[in-house]
């Protein structure tokens, strides 16, 4: 499934768009009420069935984080309609910028792709001999598009980002994603948990004002593993949706190439992959999940 299913209707809310995990309305206010569903998505595909709570865990894990940094955030209030109660936001209303802000401290997934294919990850050379899992030098800056529905994000070179948006909002940008994921990983490293990477949205007031949006440093949008098991040179373990990835590509028989649709997920990756989050939730912020 690449089109959401039909979002739910709420009063005094208005639909004004549906990607693949979150349904988005505009509220009487003219404020948007941002609500995560459990839906699952991966390889640009929506997958069935969803993860039980996903939604909440991801909520709950983005209001926790956005009170750890130290940077503006789109949050308004909490105070929800009760049919999404714990799994939705109250945001204002932004001019977003068409970029994923993308910090990379180890060199995974896409990025451990196109260092194997040029020795780069966009457009930034690496020192030879990374293998999965090897801790960068210092953290990077590797954006990509923001690609529609059904589409693949694509990793392109700073140049580009500044093609965007222009030189003084993309410099803003890469401070400001390099500032956050570094204030992250120290939190995470306290927990026992490598924050890898992470991807950040950001949009602008009508000051002037780059904000914080979207979700933030969550298990679908981060790579995190756990530290006392990291080991370069193999896939690591993961509090995140790479339990996904890793079931579709090797182990459900499913070419992602292929065109056709994934299987449904099995049982015991459901399980696996809302263990995983609530894992994640809970060693980062020392809380327990109540869903």
């Amino acid at each position: 499934m690449i089109t959401p299913p039909k979002a739910a209707d709420i009063a005094g809310a208005k639909h004004l768009h549906s990607g693949k995990v979150r349904d988005l309305y505009e509220l009487d206010s003219g404020d948007l009420l941002m609500v995560a569903s459990d839906r699952m998505s991966a390889f640009d595909w929506i997958l069935e069935p969803p993860i039980p709570d996903k939604g909440k865990v991801l909520t709950a894990m983005s209001l926790w984080w956005f009170e750890q940094l130290d940077v503006p955030n789109h949050i308004l209030s909490t105070d929800v309609p009760a049919e999404v109660a714990g799994r939705a936001v109250i945001c204002e209303k932004l001019e977003m910028f068409p970029v994923e802000c993308v910090a990379r401290g180890y060199l995974s997934g896409t990025g451990l792709v196109d260092y194997n294919a040029t020795g780069e990850v966009c457009g930034i050379p690496l020192p030879p001999g990374l293998v999965e899992g090897s801790r960068l030098d210092e953290p990077i800056f590797t954006p990509a598009t923001k690609a529609d529905l059904g589409e693949h994000d694509e990793n392109v070179a700073y140049d580009a980002v500044v093609a965007t948006v222009g030189a003084e909002t993309a410099d803003r940008l890469r401070k400001l994603t390099l500032e956050i994921y570094a204030q992250a990983h120290q939190k995470a490293e306290q927990r026992g948990i490598i924050l890898a990477d992470t991807k950040f949205e950001f949009g602008a007031r009508a000051d002037g004002t780059i904000v914080l949006a979207d979700e933030v440093l969550t298990p679908d949008s981060s790579r995190f593993w756990p530290a006392d098991q990291w080991q370069p040179g193999k896939q690591q373990p993961s509090y995140d949706k790479q339990i996904v990835r890793d079931w579709l590509q090797y182990e459900s028989g499913w070419d992602r190439h292929s065109g056709e649709a994934p299987p449904p997920l099995s049982d015991e990756v459901v399980e696996r992959t809302r263990t995983a989050y609530i894992n994640a939730y809970e060693h980062l912020t020392g809380q327990s999940f109540t869903a």
